[in-house]
């Protein structure tokens, strides 16, 4: 950030309220978030334990749901453990500087999300659709560029939005109506026009969203017509399990990014924003791998193994 933006901006530090105000509530909260933490963390690594340590889970599917589950860790990360130390200290303070870096690094993570989401429709489609080519059009090479592409995607988006924010001045006041640091709160405390930064969120938030939905919607119309060719009920009930998995995770994503970032105009923080907020940052992560092992039987399978071998050792 270039010295003199940063000496027009007076603040060093933003005050970030939480959920809720009073102490027996955060009291309640705190011991929520931090079972919510511990049950992603521990689900989203068992997820990822079990791909590695189980040679049938050795295939594309799994390589990107690997890459999901190892994300959903950071995205948690990212906000949580931070949170939980505000509550504990009593203090609601986070500097300027944190406040920006939390921004970025949410942004990035959850950009890959994102894009990785359509990845993993194109992997059904080649899979479903295109099974005699698959091996090849899916190669171990094709993966890593497809996550390679991913990440390089988000962190244009993530250092786009955070190198705008830091166009604008803040002078007062500093008190954000979220538990982190994100884009539509923080600028309703700049006293700069944001109308352009608005702009970005809504045009980049609608190119972010737009394409994959698009994509991801192709990719299923091609996958249902081909599952419905297939003439053994056994095997369009596994089609349509895998698929099933990936699309509920797509819904509840898309749906609380949508209503969360592509919107126009200063709109008062809401409750209902930090809610939101709390779906994409701590749900949304937690509820993934239980999707996936739930209706999943080779990846409960492998969970049990990955227990079981635990146990054996002590």
């Amino acid at each position: 950030m270039d010295p003199k933006d940063r000496n027009s901006t007076s603040i060093s530090e933003f005050i970030l309220l939480g959920l809720v105000e009073t102490e027996m509530l955060q009291s309640v909260i705190f011991i929520l978030f931090l079972l919510a933490y511990m049950i992603t963390i521990v689900g989203n690594l068992g997820i990822l334990a079990a791909i590695l340590v189980e040679p049938k889970l050795h295939t594309p599917m799994y390589f990107f749901l690997g890459n999901l589950s190892a994300l959903d860790a950071g995205c948690i990360t990212v906000t949580v453990p931070s949170m939980l130390g505000r509550l504990l200290s009593h203090k609601h303070a986070i500097s300027y500087d944190a406040c920006i870096s939390q921004l970025f690094f949410f942004h990035l993570l959850a950009g890959v999300d994102c894009f990785l989401l359509t990845a993993m429709a194109y992997d059904r489609f080649l899979a479903i659709c295109q099974p005699l080519t698959y091996s090849t059009r899916m190669s171990v090479a094709v993966q890593r560029t497809l996550v390679s592409v991913c990440w390089a995607c988000a962190l244009t988006n993530a250092l786009t939005h955070t190198i705008a924010l830091n166009t604008l001045n803040f002078c007062g006041p500093n008190e954000v109506n979220h538990f982190y640091c994100d884009l539509p709160q923080l600028f309703q405390l700049s006293c700069s026009s944001t109308k352009l930064n608005e702009l970005l969120l809504f045009g980049v938030g609608f190119i972010m969203t737009g394409a994959p939905v698009v994509l991801i919607i192709t990719s299923y119309i091609h996958v249902v017509a081909a599952v419905l060719q297939i003439h053994s009920v056994e095997g369009r009930k596994k089609a349509f399990s895998t698929c099933g998995s990936h699309l509920t995770v797509v819904f509840l994503y898309y749906g609380t990014g949508i209503f969360n970032y592509m919107r126009l105009g200063s709109e008062e923080a809401s409750d209902k924003d930090k809610w939101v907020g709390v779906f994409n940052t701590v749900i949304n992560p937690m509820l993934n791998p239980l999707i996936y092992s739930l209706r999943n039987p080779d990846v409960q399978r492998a969970l049990r193994r990955v227990i079981v071998g635990k146990w054996s050792l002590r």
